[in-house]
């Protein structure tokens, strides 16, 4: 499970480092792709193998299902951590998270999300949470 949030910065070639803690639980080798609201997220190559299974039992007739793989999939690479425990994020994904020098990692459960920074404290305000909490207590999660 990956818990915390870290700041960094992207080099000027995007290179970015990763949290040893987070290296230990992603291993040598991973998946980053595309994100909602406007980050990335960061998957161990396992989980993303249960993502891949969950999206092929999904019929290719479904429009949002063939948009969401689309987005999810096609902006997805597999990226190495370097000796220095850098990985290279991609001009693409790098474009997409609007990621310039900034930058957030957070630890989410079963992912890891790489946020602009600034982009992350506007979109984690948490005025609501008493509302939000109560949501979640709907659905079965309260804490």
């Amino acid at each position: 499970m990956f818990i915390g949030e870290y700041n960094h910065t992207i080099d000027a070639k995007g290179r970015l480092i990763v949290p040893s803690k987070f290296r230990e639980l992603l291993g040598s080798e991973f998946v980053v792709t595309k994100g909602l609201d406007g980050c990335l997220f960061v998957y161990p190559n396992e989980e993303w193998v249960t993502i891949e299974e969950k999206f092929k039992s999904i019929p290719l007739t479904t429009k949002d299902a063939r948009k969401f793989s689309r987005f999810f999939f096609a902006g997805a690479t597999s990226c190495e951590v370097d000796r220095q425990g850098r990985i290279l994020l991609p001009q693409v994904l790098r474009e997409y998270a609007d990621l310039q020098k900034e930058v957030v990692l957070a630890g989410v459960l079963s992912r890891i999300e790489i946020w602009n920074r600034d982009r992350w404290q506007d979109a984690n305000t948490y005025d609501d949470m008493d509302e939000i909490a109560e949501h979640m207590a709907q659905l079965g999660l309260g804490i």
